[in-house]
């Protein structure tokens, strides 16, 4: 896995943007709220995104994965190394990261996204 198609599979996201938070962070977001965090400058590239309560415990159990620091509370995960996930695992958790994201969104904030 490598930071751009990482991108790319983010991007697929309806009304996904991207943007550079606190210097060097690339981050995703729907309705200006994010879904996923990368760190593109780490060797390894590292990243956050958000998870349900279920995956947030199984991956947990993984020694490449942690609670997110600063996102925990909200139930982020950090993980040390983008390839420690598959390619279908991470369209798996970018699809609901991005789902529990909009879930949260406004109706009328969806309805302007077209989501």
């Amino acid at each position: 896995m490598d930071i751009e198609t990482l991108r790319e599979y983010a991007l697929r996201c309806k009304a996904a943007t991207e943007d550079i938070k606190w210097e060097d962070h690339l981050c995703f977001s729907v309705g200006a709220k994010m879904f996923l965090l990368t760190s593109p400058a780490a060797v390894p590239v590292t990243a956050c995104f958000k998870v349900s309560e279920e995956d947030f415990d199984l991956l947990c159990e993984r020694p490449e994965f942690r609670q997110a620091p600063h996102f925990a509370k909200r139930k982020w995960i950090y993980v040390d190394d983008i390839n420690a996930l598959s390619s279908k695992e991470w369209k798996l958790y970018l699809q609901r990261s991005y789902e529990s994201v909009v879930a949260k969104l406004t109706k009328k904030l969806r309805a302007e996204l077209g989501i």
